[in-house]
């Protein structure tokens, strides 16, 4: 008999065991599939094309199949697929695939998602793998199997976790990780302009160039930033107008 609190909100077009509880506050929308003996404890939302296994349990203000997070989606029809024995603790989110990554996200066995953690559209997890407090994976991202994702570390659209690597708390990642491998890096430097957002702002190839060279101009590495400000401050009033 399925166990559904009075007060949670289920769509007509939902497949859900008989074995599966839903808690409080719980809304569950159409085409979500759910197998045996899953938990959802209470105000958990899942929505869109999102197929679950057995045995998984989701905390409370897990969000699971809310449409991607990239400018690109277009509303297509793409697929989240959650395999079994996994626990989604509070705030984690989960978001299915775009047309651009082959339309599925896929999370297999055994996994732990810890508070506030995020997997982005496309990513592909395999089994045992741990996401800690507030890791955020971007777009596209595989973890092999066992490996673990520190509190507060950020994997970069693309990047492949190799199976048992650990990345340290607080780090972020841009290239690939091998199997077995450790990283523990935060960025501290500035890599380059943001020329997709200047491009977002409308801003023509003469004036993102203008920027550039202000940008190299300022940050001199023969000199401190706050020595080159001082006595380049006309360079640091053209920057500000051209940022307006």
């Amino acid at each position: 008999m399925k166990m559904i609190h009075p007060s949670a909100v289920i769509s007509k077009n939902t497949k859900i065991h008989e074995s599966t509880n839903i808690g409080p506050f719980c809304v569950i929308g159409d085409g979500v599939k759910i197998g045996k003996n899953n938990n959802l404890v209470s105000n958990v939302s899942i929505i869109g094309n999102t197929t679950i296994e057995n045995n998984n349990k989701f905390y409370p203000f897990c969000s699971i199949g809310s449409e991607p997070q990239d400018l690109k989606f277009n509303n297509e029809k793409s697929f989240l697929n959650i395999g079994s024995n996994n626990k989604f603790r509070e705030n984690v989110t989960v978001n299915p695939g775009t047309e651009g990554g082959g339309l599925s996200t896929i999370i297999e066995d055994n996994c732990l998602f810890m508070v506030g953690s995020h997997v982005a559209h496309d990513c592909k997890i395999k089994s045992n793998v741990i996401l800690a407090n507030n890791a955020t994976l971007a777009g596209h991202v595989e973890i092999d199997d066992n490996a673990i994702i520190g509190g507060n570390s950020a994997i970069h659209q693309f990047v492949r976790v190799g199976k048992y690597a650990m990345i340290g708390g607080m780090s972020g990642v841009e290239k690939d990780i091998i199997p077995y491998g450790l990283y523990m890096g935060i960025r501290e430097s500035l890599k380059n302009l943001n020329l997709i957002g200047l491009k977002r702002k409308g801003l023509n190839s003469n004036l993102v160039n203008e920027i550039k060279n202000l940008v190299n101009l300022i940050f001199d590495k023969n000199d401190a930033i706050e020595n080159n400000i001082k006595k380049k401050k006309d360079i640091l009033l053209r920057f500000k107008k051209l940022m307006k």
